[in-house]
């Protein structure tokens, strides 16, 4: 994914069952944690359009 801007650490991928709702949770804050640190992706910042 890096040849499209996105950093290693953002896209994560888990497999949960629908019968483990405390692993997805648990998944889920794990993910949302690593994001955070992450900070954003200034990648992907949209610019102000230049008015002539």
């Amino acid at each position: 994914m890096e040849h499209m801007g996105i950093e290693p650490g953002r896209l994560q991928f888990s497999w949960v069952s629908s019968a483990e709702s405390t692993k997805f949770v648990e998944v889920v804050k794990e993910v949302t944690d690593a994001i955070k640190a992450l900070g954003p992706n200034e990648t992907y910042v949209k610019t102000k359009a230049k008015v002539a």
